[in-house]
């Protein structure tokens, strides 16, 4: 195949009218609507992307979950746009994703936030490495009486296998421009944006019958290749597929491939989220020392600094994972992994469709969510969506960290094993919900996981980089709002309303100041300055844990410590637990100031302090070996991540499957949380 563009060497006759005015489209300064249609793993997204660069948005088509990736071309007249449609293997199937490419060809159906009206061309998107299939999507495409062009992609790959079908044919016998190209190298791109003005409407379409279709690509795919020698055989695809297809040699693979990529984010994501934190830490510090003291102050600097920062330092994780999910899917790999996972999940009532969801999950249960989009049929997605926050994400870490260490101080064999318990119940969980909520309120047989197993290939960095961009972008637009709303709020909870500080405190204060005005004496200069900066850290701690126990939040603490009595938490655990509705992270600094009146979590003279913290009575620990356990299990089933439950509406298409998520996690988390402190009690 050559790469450049084929143009019909007749003019078309249908429509004469119609087709001069669509041709015409994007002459003159005219602004062009153009859509990209594809199989699966035909490279059409990364040619969109090659196209559009930067110059995108991403949104949703209106009554549904599908992604919308909206661009403007390079070359284009100002105001043209390629919409990038789902990839589908027939305009004809009973699915979401033919439904919607359907409505936007027929003029019914347009992205959020644009006009709704046919385009004006269709540029079909087919495989040089399969041809043959390709052919019965041009074929429908046909049908839809609009101007076309069909751009021949991965061209690069298809030479490799000595794969050759002479374009010209398929230009001549339609009377379309036919570009051959490759996303990945470049290629032929150039072409493809000067054949965009070129659309023409096809002369031939082939008969209206599902038998007629699949003759007449047969014989143009023969006539096509007619002349050519036989194409070599993808030995390399055939053995990696014996192994990564195999029932548990595809398992281990699979294991070892999830366990490099979590390593991956977890090294890789640390670096940023350091020097995240450590820049939200100086801005609240600057806007400390500026800022007059007072409820703005207090207002910017501990409710929104900290809430933004609160939301950005996850940006890194996600953005690594869908980097690393694109450049597995651009492979070839993510295909086989769902293909292998397909088996492990039809028991529960999902498909394979389920596994990126759920993968996507143990960053951050919303990108997963979000992820389930990709579900075909609507109630496996349901049932994704439901079951995905069970999958443990990274909030949860420090609160397993802390947990795993009270319950196994120095053995860290032992606590590495109970940490991967907690992801392993989890991720059980999930399966056992989701199989419950598929008998139950979602019945019904699940769709077959129809789909072509591509060739191996080399990833397209730039593609991974986009769409790590692009669903950062996501994460914020979607959960950002959320996430900052709910800080300022429990901030607000945890500061108000001020109380006067205890008598112990305001003596100590008193000394101090006393000792800071005696001269110097026997005891010199420096003991004195000590004792009296040691009163003052004594009067702030007490004064920090007062204030805490008597804010909105702990009152609220108090008064619901019943409900969570047969848990084994008292006061102090229960408004750490309130406390991490809004993230779960959370818990740790809570826990910090209820017990050490600071929010230095890390700190390990904190960490000491917790691991020894009494109860009001001052004598009972708080932190028994049945109440962890308790604890452990309650943060590894609980819904506790309220802008969670605000994505699962939106994804859902209701708030009621929000609340049932959130009442079937909370009640089995309590439900098995007290079973665990009553047997261990």
């Amino acid at each position: 195949m050559t790469s450049t563009p084929t143009s019909p060497t007749t003019p078309n006759t249908p429509d004469a009218a119609g087709e001069q005015r669509r041709t015409n489209a994007g002459r003159n300064g005219e602004p062009r609507r153009l859509v990209l249609l594809g199989n699966p793993n035909t490279g059409k997204t990364s040619l969109f992307n090659r196209l559009c660069g930067v110059r995108h948005k991403t949104s949703n088509f209106p009554g549904t979950t599908q992604e919308a990736r909206v661009g403007a071309p390079r070359g284009l007249p100002e105001g043209s746009e390629i919409i990038d449609l789902p990839g589908i293997y027939s305009l004809e199937l009973a699915q979401t994703e033919a439904e919607i490419c359907r409505r936007v060809l027929a003029g019914e159906l347009a992205p959020k936030g644009e006009e709704i009206t046919e385009p004006d061309a269709i540029v079909v998107v087919a495989d040089a490495t399969n041809m043959s299939r390709s052919l019965m999507l041009v074929g429908e495409a046909t049908r839809r009486g609009l101007p076309m062009i069909v751009a021949i992609n991965l061209v690069d790959q298809a030479r490799k296998r000595g794969i050759h079908a002479e374009e010209r044919v398929l230009a001549e016998r339609l009377g379309i421009e036919v570009v051959v190209c490759s996303a990945r190298t470049g290629e032929g791109i150039e072409d493809l944006l000067a054949a965009l003005t070129r659309a023409r409407i096809p002369r031939e379409s082939p008969p209206g019958t599902e038998e007629g279709l699949c003759d007449w690509a047969d014989a143009l795919y023969a006539q096509m290749a007619a002349g050519t020698e036989e194409p070599l055989p993808d030995t390399l695809t055939d053995r990696l597929d014996r192994a990564f297809t195999h029932p548990v040699l595809g398992l281990l693979a699979f294991v070892g491939v999830m366990t490099g990529l979590f390593w991956v984010i977890f090294k890789l994501a640390a670096y940023p989220m350091d020097w995240i934190d450590l820049v939200f830490t100086h801005l609240g510090g600057w806007l400390d020392g500026v800022l007059p003291a007072g409820y703005v102050r207090d207002l910017l600097v501990d409710g929104v600094v900290a809430g933004v920062g609160s939301t950005v330092i996850f940006v890194p994780q996600i953005c690594i994972l869908f980097f690393l999910i694109s450049l597995l899917e651009d492979t070839g790999y993510l295909a086989r992994a769902a293909f292998v996972m397909d088996k492990a999940l039809r028991p529960f009532g999902l498909t394979g469709h389920a596994f990126v969801p759920f993968l996507s999950s143990h960053a951050c249960a919303i990108p997963g969510i979000i992820s389930a989009r990709g579900v075909p049929d609507r109630r496996d997605r349901l049932a994704t969506i439901l079951a995905a926050p069970f999958m443990s994400c990274t909030a949860r870490i420090p609160v397993y960290v802390l947990l795993t260490g009270l319950l196994f101080p120095g053995r860290p064999g032992l606590q590495a094993a109970a940490f991967c318990g907690c992801y392993m119940s989890g991720g059980l969980a999930g399966l056992l919900s989701a199989m419950l909520a598929r008998r139950t309120i979602l019945p019904g047989k699940s769709h077959e996981m129809v789909m072509e197993l591509p060739s191996y290939r080399m990833p397209n960095l730039w593609n991974a980089l986009l769409t790590a961009k692009d669903r950062g972008i996501l994460f914020l637009r979607n959960a950002g709002s959320a996430i900052l709303a709910i800080c300022v709020v429990l901030w607000w909870l945890n500061a108000y309303p001020h109380v006067d500080p205890p008598a112990q405190a305001v003596s100590m204060r008193e000394r101090a100041a006393e000792l800071a005005g005696v001269p110097v004496g026997a005891l010199g200069e420096a003991s004195l300055a000590g004792e009296a900066a040691g009163l003052r850290d004594q009067a702030d701690t007490l004064e920090t844990k007062h204030a805490s126990r008597y804010s909105y939040l702990g009152r609220m603490g108090a008064t619901l410590q019943p409900v969570f009595a047969p848990l084994g938490y008292d006061r102090q655990l229960t408004i750490g637990v309130l406390a991490s509705f809004a993230a779960r992270e959370v818990f740790v600094s809570t826990m910090a100031v209820q017990v050490a009146g600071t929010d230095e979590a890390e700190d390990e003279s904190t960490l000491q302090a917790i691991a020894t913290a009494a109860r009001d009575d001052g004598v009972t620990p708080v932190f028994t070996p049945a109440v962890s356990w308790s604890l452990l299990i309650y943060y590894v089933l609980a819904m506790q991540c309220l802008p969670t439950l605000a994505v699962t509406a939106k994804e859902a298409g209701h708030w009621k499957w929000a609340f049932l998520q959130l009442g079937w996690m909370c009640g089995l988390a309590y439900l098995a949380s007290m079973i665990v402190f009553q047997v261990l009690g």
